[in-house]
């Protein structure tokens, strides 16, 4: 009687061992697919947001700058800002037909009626060019991944280092009328940037 329980006891060992491999497997497939979800869904979502707000930002400096704020900044930076946190969707529309035909008009009216094209429209249109001829590789890999990223942090730490030295100080950058609302801008290109860099790192 002996050897038979000996024996039971040996074959069932591994089948023990077995299922709980199995079971810690599935555990750990049931924490990824929890962690996917949350970052396709909550995540997913706060991302989309935050692009979109700092995108808005940008355009909002790129109008100021055009129009009341003008400073010796390189404001021209925000072009390639924008062209990195536009939202896919946007982008996808800008970069189609529609994006060839502004860009068209653009060089046209700038080649042809140069006395009629206002300085204001110069950075739109180059952002619209920039749109339409950037070549896949910066489109769909700079866009998103870490280089981008981190050009985005650049920009924003730049402008905001000069906005402060051209407002005379930081507690004048926050504390004028004129310059809260640049300052507010400035600080919301970074939102995007930073949260997109937290969930590259998680």
């Amino acid at each position: 009687m002996g050897r038979p329980e000996y024996l039971a006891m040996k074959t069932d060992q591994p089948n023990y061992e077995l299922l709980n491999s199995d079971i810690n497997q599935l555990k750990i497939a049931a924490k990824k697919f929890a962690n996917d979800a949350v970052k396709l869904g909550g995540l997913g979502f706060g991302s989309s947001f935050l692009q979109w707000l700092a995108a808005i930002a940008a355009i909002y400096l790129l109008i100021l700058d055009r129009t009341n704020w003008k400073t010796n900044m390189l404001t021209s930076l925000l072009v390639p800002y924008i062209f990195l946190t536009l939202p896919s969707f946007l982008f996808g529309i800008l970069r189609g037909e529609i994006g060839k035909w502004i860009a068209f008009i653009a060089v046209v009216l700038k080649l042809f009626f140069p006395k009629h094209f206002p300085d204001w429209l110069e950075m739109p249109g180059s952002l619209i060019i920039l749109l339409v001829v950037a070549p896949n590789l910066i489109a769909n890999h700079v866009r998103g991944g870490w280089f981008g990223i981190f050009i985005c942090l650049i920009i924003g730490c730049y402008l905001l280092q000069e906005h402060i030295r051209a407002a005379g100080g930081f507690r004048n950058a926050f504390s004028k009328a004129h310059g809260v609302s640049n300052t507010i801008g400035i600080c919301l290109l970074f939102v995007y940037p930073v949260w997109a860099l937290v969930l590259k790192i998680l």
